[in-house]
């Protein structure tokens, strides 16, 4: 096991490629630039576990957050958790908080101390209409937050939001509570199936801990400097 650097990356650059020699590709262009990896569900349905090892084995010191939303009674969660860090730890891991404060409590017990583990509150894919159809009532942002205390309730580290819900959740959980936040474009980028969307520095000003971006920086015809350009917009 490789010991995860102190401190975590801003970025996390969403490496979900179906074939491992694409993201190993990937991974090494945008390895010099400090960002961390994101390993999601089509890189875990096509590689499996084996898929992220050969990924941390590849980049030992770069972070990496495994993306599954483990969302399911709290047995099973628990114990796929021990199944996917049974080899090495990830920086981060998450679950979804709609499983329950139980369901998150067993999920913090069977995880590692090295690794935060945090929870998805609403996907950045779906607006006021689309939560409505699904039976959430009281809005996005209200949503959001209930589900962020009820997070940091079960004890865990932090919460997966949009960049729109930061400034709530902040006042709500403080500024100990690990905010990831996808759905990052930087000005300019298509924002393809996003809809709760802002750009880097928008974000990060707002009280982001960390951003997910994914297609900005892997669909670029010169990934390395994309991310490079990011990082350079944050300071």
């Amino acid at each position: 096991m490789t010991t995860q650097p102190s401190t975590l990356p801003s970025i996390f650059c969403a490496i979900d490629k179906p074939d491992l020699k694409s993201a190993l590709t990937l991974c090494e262009q945008i390895s010099q630039s400090g960002i961390g990896i994101k390993l999601g569900m089509e890189f875990f349905n096509a590689l499996g576990p084996q898929g992220i090892l050969e990924v941390h084995n590849a980049f030992p010191n770069t972070p990496i957050f495994v993306d599954l939303k483990y969302h399911d009674i709290p047995n099973t969660v628990a114990s796929a958790i021990r199944s996917v860090t049974s080899q090495f730890k990830p920086a981060y891991l998450n679950v979804h908080a709609a499983g329950g404060i139980e369901m998150m409590r067993a999920a913090k017990a069977a995880c590692p101390t090295e690794t935060k583990l945090i929870a998805v509150t609403i996907l950045t894919s779906l607006d006021e209409e689309a939560i409505k159809e699904v039976g959430y009532h009281d809005g996005v942002r209200e949503r959001v937050v209930q589900m962020a205390r009820l997070t940091q309730d079960a004890g865990l580290d932090g919460a997966v939001c949009s960049s729109h819900e930061i400034e709530a959740i902040r006042e709500a959980c403080g500024d100990d509570f690990a905010l990831m936040v996808p759905g990052i474009r930087p000005a300019g980028s298509d924002i393809g199936d996003q809809k709760r969307i802002m750009t880097p520095a928008q974000a990060m000003d707002k009280g982001a801990t960390h951003l997910v971006i994914g297609r900005p920086i892997t669909q670029s015809d010169d990934p390395a400097k994309t991310a490079q350009d990011i990082i350079n917009s944050l300071n």
